[in-house]
């Protein structure tokens, strides 16, 4: 597994780098945007492939993702990706104040429209006529001319694994992935998808957050925050179809019980140790590396990323210091 990491700032980045990180992601939030970490990204870097992973999809026009996908390639020529997440429907109702129904289609339209703006050639008309969006334009100026930027997907449930086969270069997956949902799941609606669009499944990036906490001065405090990382994500009902691939549906009720109604500081002692081996890489260096042997179907290129739920900013840069530190002898042997 190639390796990477979700954007730990440009000091740490010039030692990810010399330790062999391939690549960078942004992802964002209500006090982040995606789009301006992957400028500092493009910025503070010299060879790593940088970019959104992911920026909420349907929040922005496919002008706008096109146009921000074209100022990071003026920045970093050649090493920019971009990563669309469609965000829950809530989300995209409550916070964007956008209209998300259809999500699968509206998502490949969104990936048509983004491409048709990226591969333009100079002084051409740009048109597009689908179900959510309608593009009929001439930009007569500046000078564009087509850039090739692979456009991945975070995709979870069937419909939008095969919209990623279909029309995306590949798949980002979410850090609860595990070698099950990888090999049952994920690479068979890509292929179903790419097989219905003539395409070659081969040529599929196969991206993916791998939950990562070392730290061999405390590596008890290291596994905690995995669990805990591991029991918040869980409260999300959108991945009760991974949950029951395992048969982890009482421990989840457990979870989210004590989320609701208990400690948050707790939902983590519901996690089992199947469950933490499964979706995980964490302790000390000696267990991360027996974790990550133990994983039979990673995605090819991992982005280590420290937990975040309870985590301080500060703990998190410790976590990303001790990846950097441990993970390079780790990397080699994969």
């Amino acid at each position: 597994m190639k390796w990477g990491m979700p954007w730990p700032g440009a000091e740490l980045a010039q030692r990810c780098e010399q330790a062999g990180a391939q690549a960078f992601c942004a992802g964002e939030f209500a006090d982040a945007s995606a789009y301006v970490t992957a400028t500092e990204m493009a910025q503070g870097t010299e060879r790593a492939v940088t970019g959104p992973g992911i920026a909420y999809a349907f929040a922005r026009s496919p002008f706008i993702h096109a146009a921000a996908v074209r100022h990071l390639n003026k920045i970093a020529p050649g090493r920019i990706f971009l990563g669309l997440g469609a965000g829950t429907g809530r989300m995209n109702r409550d916070w964007f104040g956008v209209d998300s129904s259809h999500p699968a289609p509206r998502m490949a339209e969104l990936v048509g429209c983004i491409r048709a703006f990226l591969q333009a050639e100079n002084d051409q008309k740009i048109t597009f006529a689908g179900d959510y969006y309608s593009i009929d334009t001439h930009i007569r100026a500046p000078v564009m001319g087509p850039i090739e930027v692979p456009i991945l997907l975070g995709a979870f449930n069937v419909h939008m694994l095969r919209t990623a086969g279909r029309v995306a270069d590949g798949v980002l997956g979410h850090g609860l992935f595990t070698d099950r949902w990888w090999s049952e799941v994920v690479d068979p609606q890509l292929r179903a998808g790419a097989d219905r669009a003539g395409r070659d499944a081969g040529g599929l990036l196969r991206w993916g957050w791998v939950i990562t906490a070392i730290d061999d001065e405390d590596p008890a405090r290291a596994v905690e925050d995995a669990r805990r990382q591991i029991a918040f994500y869980l409260t999300v009902k959108t991945y009760d179809s991974l949950v029951a691939l395992h048969g982890w549906q009482d421990e989840v009720a457990a979870i989210r019980a004590e989320f609701a109604g208990g400690d948050p500081r707790k939902i983590g002692s519901h996690v089992t140790e199947d469950m933490l081996w499964s979706m995980a890489v964490c302790g000390d260096t000696a267990q991360a590396t027996e974790m990550l042997a133990g994983r039979k179907n990673l995605p090819d290129l991992g982005f280590l990323a420290p937990p975040g739920f309870l985590v301080s900013p500060r703990r998190r840069k410790h976590y990303g210091n001790s990846t950097v530190e441990s993970f390079h002898q780790i990397g080699v042997s994969q």
